[in-house]
């Protein structure tokens, strides 16, 4: 069984990318009813996390 300090670097991460895709109002709020629609949305916000990111730590030197 893993101690709670180890779960505790996991849960982090999965807090914090709950946290940046809540930052899309969209997510936050649930307007859509359709699953499909929502999992859409779900990727862009997704995709533009990782866009940004590898914008921000892969710039040419």
């Amino acid at each position: 069984m893993e101690s709670s300090e180890r779960l505790g670097r996991y849960r982090w991460v999965v807090e914090r990318t709950l946290a940046w895709l809540h930052r899309f109002r969209r997510l936050a709020v649930r307007y859509e009813r359709r699953p499909d629609i929502h999992r859409a949305f779900l990727r862009i916000g997704c995709a533009l996390i990782s866009f940004k990111f590898v914008e921000r730590f892969c710039q040419p030197l």
